[in-house]
């Protein structure tokens, strides 16, 4: 039988597309937090398992806590294999990684290989992959030109930039990526961990063609609770913009339309309304409440975008107006294939003057 092969990885994205199966062996808890992108969760010590093993290396000797952490990773490993991988063949081809990539990864990528499976495992494991995730976002950032599509709230944005991804323009969706609308009402369900944010995104760094722009979406430095890392954060300040003009009336409708996964839970908009009392009037509270309560959708939209959000973010453009290279008027967001199309035709040039190659949309 071949013995597991360790893979050094060399950049983060060196195990996509080369193994039929990645498996992360740790604990849920561990797995949880972050995990290289694709990977599933065949622990071989529970989080109750791994913390028992630890309290008996402490406390009572080494080699007891390595004699049961044997028995346990021995029999998770025999219901992995009744269970999740019973249906492999003999041309399966796992990459196995733990934390350091020592004894879990070891123990179950042995067992795999006497089966008879092409066995590799990640060296230096998790710990490895995770510094090239650091290294890539903090020392190099974007591999590409960056272009920004920024305007303000409601100006369907991220709406926009999918329309031109599928077009194949490069893109990375920095909120998709978060699940995170980037406002107050835009938590798209329980955000990843910061790690795991990282690590998503610098994945999709590292897959950019660095001839081609990349397109983004304008931000600041936190979406939700998981801050930009540096680098990142350094090229969208520093990249030309395209500016979207959109009227109020346009902006509200498309903001009620877009916003229907919190305007369908009553409960969660009353306490995102309740936060901004701080900042609002007990007048202005009570209109926005009664609005609320009465399913007035776009005129909530519209009011809240007139007096919360469009005098906050004022400043914060102000900041990049030299940054501009062109802006695109659109009087509605009803056909957003069309807006899609007036941005696209400010690219090229926008190109140009970045030196790159010019941006052609695909045939």
């Amino acid at each position: 039988m071949d013995s597991p092969a360790d893979l050094r990885l060399d950049t983060v994205n060196a195990a996509s597309g080369r193994f039929d199966e990645i498996i992360d062996v740790r604990s849920p808890a561990e797995f949880a937090e972050d995990h290289l992108p694709g990977a599933i969760n065949l622990p071989v010590l529970s989080d109750a398992e791994r913390a028992e093993v630890g309290t008996v290396y402490k406390q009572v000797s080494p080699f007891d806590a390595r004699k049961m952490g044997a028995a346990l990773v021995a029999a998770n490993a025999a219901r992995h294999i009744a269970g999740p991988l019973a249906g492999h063949d003999g041309s399966w081809q796992p990459l196995v990684y733990c934390w350091r990539g020592g004894q879990r990864s070891g123990a179950l990528a042995t067992i795999l290989a006497q089966v008879g499976w092409r066995v590799s495992r990640v060296e230096g494991g998790y710990k490895s992959w995770r510094s090239l995730v650091v290294e890539r976002l903090q020392e190099r950032g974007f591999p590409a030109p960056v272009i920004v599509l920024d305007g303000n709230t409601g100006s369907a944005k991220t709406a926009i930039l999918h329309r031109l991804a599928a077009r194949g323009h490069q893109m990375i969706d920095l909120e998709g990526l978060a699940h995170h609308r980037g406002s107050l009402f835009g938590a798209m369900g329980q955000q990843p961990s910061q790690k795991m944010f990282e690590g998503r995104l610098a994945a999709q760094l590292e897959a950019l063609d660095p001839a081609r722009p990349v397109l983004v979406e304008a931000e600041s430095s936190r979406i939700g609770e998981l801050s930009l890392p540096k680098s990142v954060w350094a090229g969208l300040t520093a990249a030309p913009r395209i500016s979207l003009r959109v009227p109020l009336e346009a902006r509200a409708a498309f903001s009620a339309r877009d916003y229907r996964d919190v305007t369908e839970q009553p409960a969660r908009l009353h306490q995102i309304l309740d936060r901004l009392r701080p900042v609002h009037s007990a007048e202005r509270i009570a209109q926005w409440t009664e609005l609320a309560q009465t399913r007035q959708w776009r005129e909530l939209a519209e009011t809240l975008i007139q007096h919360h959000y469009d005098p906050r973010y004022e400043k914060h453009r102000a900041r990049y107006a030299e940054r501009v290279r062109a802006e695109v008027m659109l009087d509605s967001l009803d056909d957003l294939d069309g807006a899609a199309s007036r941005v696209e035709a400010t690219l090229a040039p926008l190109a140009e003057t970045l030196g790159r190659q010019r941006i052609n949309r695909p045939a």
